[in-house]
């Protein structure tokens, strides 16, 4: 209880989509993302403007030293020392905001999502917390092994109850989304694309984990528990929440995916 007291509040089946977001076991990438402190403090307010679209860039070549500006990443020190808040005071909301959305309840190799829905549809914040990776390039190049730029244009959120929820393949980062940032459940984040190794599919890629290294650890970033029952629940209105999941995971297998 001292502890609670002392501490504040803290990404479809790829059946047919078997390169999305990347295999498990694959070898790394020759190259990847350089992760930077931002120099803004988390905020909150207004939905930012929106920024000019951006499409993506499959057949680019992969920089051997890609540029710093791409990815950021939010300081940790304040997100791992806050306790998770109360499953039931927490607000979850369906991360593609959008009438018509398919997702299956399967994903190739290990565990997320894959939401297929027109491009440009909004995606959203699953709930409140604190972005803490925005990929703002698609630096994906196919035929090279799995890796972070699998992804292509992505967001991770750090949600108040403790767990990470990561989107990627999107066409664009809504403006002001960036690593540090303060978000709330339903906030616009970004629009539904096909950057990285999407095959050429709109959709997002969708995965729940415990935020672990929180930055960098793109194996279990990519998801380690099923989301198919809590997009269910989120997307008529509930709340059920993925804590217990998450934890007993990264109890299980100690962060290592």
């Amino acid at each position: 209880m001292r502890l609670l007291r002392t501490l504040s509040g803290l990404t479809l089946t790829a059946a047919c989509l078997a390169g999305c977001g990347g295999v498990a076991g694959a070898g790394s990438p020759t190259a990847t993302p350089v992760f930077v402190q931002p120099s803004a403090t988390p905020q909150s307010g207004a939905e930012p403007v929106p920024a000019a679209p951006q499409g993506p860039s499959e057949a680019a070549a992969q920089p051997t030293s890609p540029p710093a500006a791409a990815t950021t990443t939010a300081p940790t020190a304040a997100a791992t020392s806050q306790a998770p808040a109360s499953a039931r005071a927490m607000k979850y909301v369906f991360p593609v905001d959008a009438s018509n959305v398919d997702f299956h309840t399967t994903h190739s190799k290990y565990p997320a999502t894959d939401l297929f829905a027109d491009c440009g549809e909004r995606i959203v914040a699953t709930t409140s917390g604190t972005i803490l990776e925005v990929s703002l390039e698609d630096r994906y190049v196919k035929g090279r092994p799995d890796g972070p730029d699998n992804g292509g244009l992505s967001v991770s959120l750090l949600g108040d109850d403790g767990v990470r929820y990561y989107g990627s393949h999107l066409s664009k980062v809504q403006s002001g989304i960036e690593a540090g940032v303060r978000v709330e459940a339903g906030q616009l984040l970004g629009k539904l694309g096909r950057t990285g190794n999407a095959n050429n599919v709109c959709h997002l890629h969708y995965g729940i984990s415990p935020p672990c290294a929180e930055t960098g650890d793109w194996k279990v970033r990519r998801g380690v528990i099923w989301p198919a029952a809590y997009l269910k629940s989120w997307r008529k209105g509930g709340s059920k929440s993925p804590v217990a999941a998450v934890a007993t995971w990264e109890k299980k297998n100690d962060c290592k995916a």
